[in-house]
C-alpha cells in the first residue's frame, strides 16, 4: 500500500458527510447574503430585495421549499419570525391606542375591512365561503419582517415607522386569533362536539398566554441582572426567545402568538425601556436573512398560473381596503394625509406571517387550506418581492429616511 492509499483512507475516516438540512441552511444562507450584498451595491434598493430574489430564483428553477413546511425550513421560519414577532411586540406600547383612540379604530378598520373586501371579491371567482374567509384572514396580517426590516437598513425613524410596527403587530393578532376561531368553527361543522372544539380553543390559547407569560418573565429577570446590549446578553436573550418557540412547536401552541404576546406583556408591564441590539445581533440577523430567502422560494411557475386572476383580485382588494381605511382614518388617528398614505403603502407585503398560517392550515385542515394554497402563495411571491420597494418609497414618501450620508454611516454604526 502506497503513502498516498494510506492518506486517502485516513482522509475517508475522517470525513464526516453533512446533514440535508446543515446543507440546506448553508445553502440558503450564501445564496441570500451574495443576492443581498449584489442588490445593495448595484441599486438603491435594500438587501431584502436581493434575499427575496434569490429564493425566487431557486423556486424558478423547481428548487422551492415545499408546503406545509418542514424540517429545516420550517426550523428557521419559527425561529426567525418569532424572534421578529417578541422584538415588535416588546416595542409597542399600547398606553397609545389610550391616548389615541383613532388609532385603535384605524387598526381594527383596516384590518376588518381588508378581510371583508378579499372575502367577497373572491367569491366572484365562484370559491366557496370556506375558501374565501381563509384567503381573507390569511391576507389579514402585514409582515412584521419586512418594515422592520427595511426601516432598519434604511434607518428610518418617526410617526409612520412607529406606527407601522404598531398596525403590524395588532393585525398579526387579529389575524392568529381569526384563523384559531375558524379552525374551531370548522371542527365543530364537521361532525365535531362544539364544547369540545370551544374547550380546546380554551385550553390552546390559554397555553399559549402562559408561556408568553413566563417568556417576559424570564427575560425580566435576565434584564435586571445583565445589560442586554452586551453580546452575551443578547446570545442569552436569544436562547430564551428561541428555546420558548421551540417550546412552543412542541407542545402545539401558535408560534407566532406566543413570541408577540410575550412582547407585548414585556413592553406593557414595566416602564422600563428594552433595548437590545436589533434582530438579537448577528444570530438572528442571519435567520431573518435566511427567512426571506425561503418566503421568496415558497411557490412554483404552477402555482402561479393556479393562482392566476384571483391572486391578483387579493392583492387589490386588499390594498384598497387598507388604504381607504388608512387614509380616511388619518385625521382622526391624529395624522397627516401624506403620513396616512405612507402608512397605508407600509401595509402593503404579504410574507412570511400568512405563510406560517398557510402551512398550520394545510396540516391542520388540509380539505379547507387546499382551495387558499395557489392564491396565496402566488399572492406572497409578488408582494414578498414587490412589498420591501413599497416600503421604501412609503418610508422616503413620509420624510423618515435620513440623507444619503447620514444612511451610510447608520449602517456602517450598525455592521
Amino acid at each position: 500500500m502506497t503513502a498516498l492509499d494510506t492518506g486517502a483512507r485516513v482522509w475517508a475516516g475522517l470525513a464526516v458527510p453533512p446533514s440535508s438540512g446543515l446543507m440546506f441552511i448553508v445553502g440558503v444562507l450564501l445564496a441570500g447574503a451574495l443576492a443581498g450584498e449584489f442588490i445593495a451595491a448595484t441599486t438603491r434598493l435594500p438587501r431584502v430585495v436581493g434575499y427575496t430574489l434569490a429564493g425566487c430564483v431557486a423556486a424558478a428553477f423547481g428548487h422551492g421549499v415545499g408546503m406545509p413546511l418542514a424540517g429545516a425550513a420550517q426550523t428557521v421560519t419559527d425561529l426567525a419570525l418569532g424572534l421578529l414577532l417578541f422584538e415588535i411586540g416588546s416595542r409597542v406600547h399600547l398606553r397609545w391606542l389610550r391616548r389615541n383612540p383613532g388609532l385603535a379604530l384605524t387598526s381594527l378598520a383596516e384590518s376588518l375591512l381588508s378581510a371583508l373586501a378579499v372575502a367577497f371579491v373572491l367569491r366572484l371567482f365562484d370559491l366557496s365561503w370556506q375558501t374565501a374567509i381563509a384567503c381573507a384572514i390569511l391576507a389579514m396580517p402585514a409582515p412584521a419582517a419586512v418594515s422592520g426590516r427595511v426601516a432598519m437598513e434604511l434607518g428610518a425613524e418617526g410617526q409612520v415607522t412607529q406606527r407601522a410596527s404598531l398596525l403590524t403587530a395588532l393585525n398579526t393578532l387579529y389575524a392568529v386569533v381569526a384563523l384559531t376561531l375558524m379552525r374551531t368553527w370548522w371542527a365543530a361543522d364537521d361532525g365535531g362536539s362544539l364544547p369540545q372544539a370551544l374547550a380546546g380553543l380554551s385550553i390552546s390559547l390559554l397555553t399559549t398566554l402562559g408561556l408568553a407569560a413566563l417568556l417576559a418573565g424570564a427575560v425580566y429577570l435576565v434584564a435586571r441582572r445583565l445589560d442586554l446590549r452586551n453580546e452575551s446578553a443578547v446570545l442569552l436573550l436569544f436562547g430564551l426567545v428561541a428555546f420558548s418557540i421551540v417550546a412552543a412547536r412542541a407542545i402545539g401552541v401558535s408560534t407566532l402568538l406566543m413570541p408577540l404576546l410575550a412582547g407585548l406583556l414585556l413592553r406593557n408591564t414595566s416602564e422600563r425601556p428594552w433595548v437590545w441590539p436589533r434582530h438579537f445581533g448577528t444570530s438572528g440577523g442571519a435567520l431573518v436573512l435566511m427567512l426571506f430567502v425561503i418566503v421568496g422560494s415558497a411557490w412554483s411557475p404552477k402555482i402561479l398560473v393556479a393562482g392566476g386572476f384571483a391572486a391578483l383580485a387579493l392583492m387589490a382588494a386588499r390594498f384598497i381596503a387598507k388604504t381607504a381605511a388608512i387614509v380616511l382614518l388619518a385625521p382622526m388617528a391624529k395624522a397627516s394625509w401624506r403620513q396616512g398614505l405612507a402608512l397605508s403603502i407600509t401595509m402593503t407585503p404579504l410574507s412570511a406571517t400568512a405563510l406560517v398560517m398557510l402551512s398550520e392550515l394545510m396540516r391542520a385542515e388540509p380539505e379547507l387550506a387546499a382551495g387558499a394554497v395557489p392564491i396565496i402563495l402566488a399572492s406572497i411571491a409578488v408582494l414578498e418581492l414587490v412589498g420591501p420597494i413599497a416600503v421604501q418609497f412609503a418610508l422616503r414618501l413620509a420624510g423618515e429616511l435620513p440623507p444619503a450620508p447620514a444612511r451610510r454611516q447608520h449602517k456602517e454604526d450598525r455592521e
